[in-house]
């Protein structure tokens, strides 16, 4: 007699309504090893995967040296059929790390060359246009709980495509679901093993819910699952295609499967194949032009004192610097502008904008006070004006430091050691060692942080700290250990799950300051012509290992997503002695000058000052849903160069 199981899996016994109990994101657990045995009649079968490449190759023409992404590929097995057949750039994305590992263990055993990665659809980290052709095949499309997510993948998949690139997908035929679907059914997947299905539509009749209890003949129970898909129509496919911007969309063939069981096929049953091209650049500008883009530029008050900047105002070089700013934007010919600078005046103005997109290049701050820098996007929430960059509560994180390292330490990223120094803190004494660097732990434009931040000692730690807050007595201060090694500014433009997209790597030189000096970028870099900081300090294109610069890149994005940058944000990095680089702070928003560290990164990417003022109102139009301009779709076909 078999010995009884040590447990059982756990099981909801009969149920009247599935919904409820679906997972809003079954499919990251769904596909393993139980999903190659219940469906593996039909997706480990290889006449299955022949007749949909045959399909496929027959629909798109494909020609063996063009670019195909295999998007969903599972365990990878239209991808290696593609290799097998002779085409040479097949590469394969799934978010299963199980399958992912049987299609490499298989690309191995075949020789193959192909290459598959870890990715989900809906944030696809692919250069822009570089694909010749995405096939979805199998089934892989509608598993998402919202249907904007399938427009999202969507829209992932057209930036990928190069101009004039194609989609080819296969879905279920949803009408025919509704109509033909089994509500119940069951199959022995083996001699020990059965796996039982339920089925019902969704309360809104657009997704088939499914549940499938796996039997074992002696241990009983060994999975209870639900899984579901949306039932698109023909039509509806179209509709979505249409929205995502393809064009020439083609219904071909029926996709009928076939099983080595004969038994259920479910939704793999009756499938559409369709396909859609990515427009021409010329035709995507015809189509979504209309009307030039109205841009509203907002910027700082030159009328009001500004106590970051040189003496306290505005001065000739910050006018030229907003002067250079004007001048790129009124080259843009498919844009009307208008420039707001007068603070005073703002909330009047804003309540009747009627731009189609706000600039927000205010970075000094509403009415020029750096703490006010997240006022400025309030106001614009609060009259519902869509513009670029972070919004308030983005801005307020980041500006305080000790907040930012709290979160990155927390997400694996290095950070230096520090102590907070409150105001009430009678004996600021740290247990670091020195050297040590004190900062106000919320400011702007290196306030606070002149060469004099750089202390040897818990005197000198002490003065300086007496020092800021007689001159900030409303922040608090952190004691942070000073990591002399290089430093280095990563910048991303764009969004998550759109076109993230990194600008070279910066590194900072400061060989030329004179011996002994503290190698910092301080108050005096910034605002003091007459330093050796102004004049001494260059900034270099980094040459670093590809593994750090990877590192560095990956960081910088999981933290732009982490605080919610948007559009495009600086991360700055220094090395401490024992060589380890750690984060240093994050800027949303960071300086658009034509002379700072962002534009030098975009010169390093050959694009020019106006480009990248460009990208940045593109990748606000992209997350918005805006209609871009002619610059902007310029300006899209060079992001990547800078992959």
């Amino acid at each position: 007699m078999p010995r009884p199981p040590s447990h059982r899996h756990r099981t909801l016994g009969p149920l009247a309504d599935l919904e409820p109990h679906l997972p809003p994101e079954w499919w990251r657990t769904l596909f393993n090893a139980n999903y190659l045995k219940t469906d593996g009649d039909v997706v480990e079968n290889a006449d299955n995967t022949s007749a949909e490449v045959d399909l496929l190759v027959r629909a798109t023409e494909l020609k063996p040296d063009q670019k195909i992404l295999d998007l969903c590929c599972g365990q990878g097995r239209h991808t290696l059929e593609l290799a097998a057949r002779g085409f040479q750039h097949a590469h394969g994305i799934d978010q299963s790390r199980y399958l992912l590992s049987v299609a490499r263990r298989r690309a191995k055993q075949t020789g193959m060359p192909v290459r598959f990665t870890l990715g989900e659809a809906r944030k696809l980290a692919l250069p822009r246009g570089r694909l010749d052709c995405v096939a979805m095949m199998g089934n892989s499309f509608g598993y998402f709980q919202h249907a904007d997510d399938d427009l999202v993948v969507l829209d992932a998949v057209r930036r990928a495509l190069k101009p004039g690139g194609l989609l080819a997908m296969d879905l279920t035929d949803g009408d025919w679901v509704r109509r033909n679907h089994e509500p119940r059914s069951w199959e022995w997947l083996n001699a020990q093993e059965l796996v039982v299905r339920e089925r019902q539509l969704s309360a809104d009749g657009q997704r088939l819910v499914c549940r499938e209890v796996i039997v074992h003949a002696t241990r009983g129970i060994l999975v209870d699952q639900f899984y579901a898909e949306r039932l698109y129509d023909r039509q509806q496919v179209a509709d979505l295609l249409t929205r995502a911007g393809f064009t020439a969309i083609a219904e071909h063939d029926v996709l009928e499967a076939a099983s080595s069981r004969d038994q259920d096929l479910g939704m793999m049953a009756h499938r559409v194949f369709i396909t859609a091209r990515v427009a021409e650049r010329g035709q995507v500008l015809a189509q979504v032009r209309g009307e030039k883009q109205r841009l509203t530029v907002l910027l700082g008050d030159p009328r009001l004192p500004d106590p970051v900047k040189r003496d306290g105002a505005f001065n000739a070089e910050d006018l030229d610097t907003v002067d250079r700013l004007k001048r790129e934007i009124a080259r843009w010919p498919d844009v009307t502008v208008r420039f707001l600078d007068r603070h005073a005046q703002f909330a009047t103005l804003l309540a009747e904008d009627d731009a189609d997109l706000v600039v927000n290049f205010c970075d000094e701050g509403l009415h020029n006070d750096p703490a006010r820098e997240l006022h400025v996007p309030a106001l614009l929430e609060v009259f519902g004006r869509p513009y670029t960059g972070a919004a308030p509560a983005c801005l307020g994180l980041c500006a305080d430091k000790a907040h930012v390292r709290a979160i990155a330490a927390s997400m694996g990223v290095p950070v230096p050691r520090e102590s907070y120094v409150a105001q009430t803190d009678e004996d600021p004494a740290p247990a670091l060692a020195f050297p040590a660097i004190v900062k106000p732990n919320v400011g702007d434009g290196s306030l606070g942080i002149p060469v004099a931040a750089v202390v040897h000692s818990v005197a000198e730690m002490r003065q300086r700290v007496k020092e800021l807050r007689a001159e900030l007595p409303d922040r608090g201060l952190i004691v942070q250990e000073f990591l002399p090694g290089a430093e280095y500014s990563v910048a991303l433009i764009g969004n998550p799950g759109l076109d993230l997209q990194p600008l070279p790597i910066l590194e900072v030189d400061f060989s030329a300051l004179p011996p002994g000096a503290p190698q910092i970028l301080g108050y005096e870099s910034k605002w003091h012509p007459e330093s050796p900081y102004w004049t001494d300090i260059r900034f270099c294109q980094a040459q670093l290992e590809h593994g750090q610069r990877q590192r560095l890149v990956q960081w910088s994005a999981r933290l732009f997503e982490r605080l919610g940058c948007r559009d495009y944000a600086r991360f700055d990095f220094r090395t401490a002695a024992d060589g380890e680089i750690k984060l240093l702070e994050v800027n949303p928003n960071p300086g658009w000058c034509w002379d700072g560290k962002l534009n030098l990164m975009a010169q390093w990417a050959n694009w020019s000052y106006g480009d990248l003022l460009q990208a940045i109102v593109a990748a606000a139009n992209l997350r918005l849903g805006l209609q871009p301009s002619d610059a902007v779709g310029d300006v899209e076909a060079r992001v990547q160069s800078i992959a």
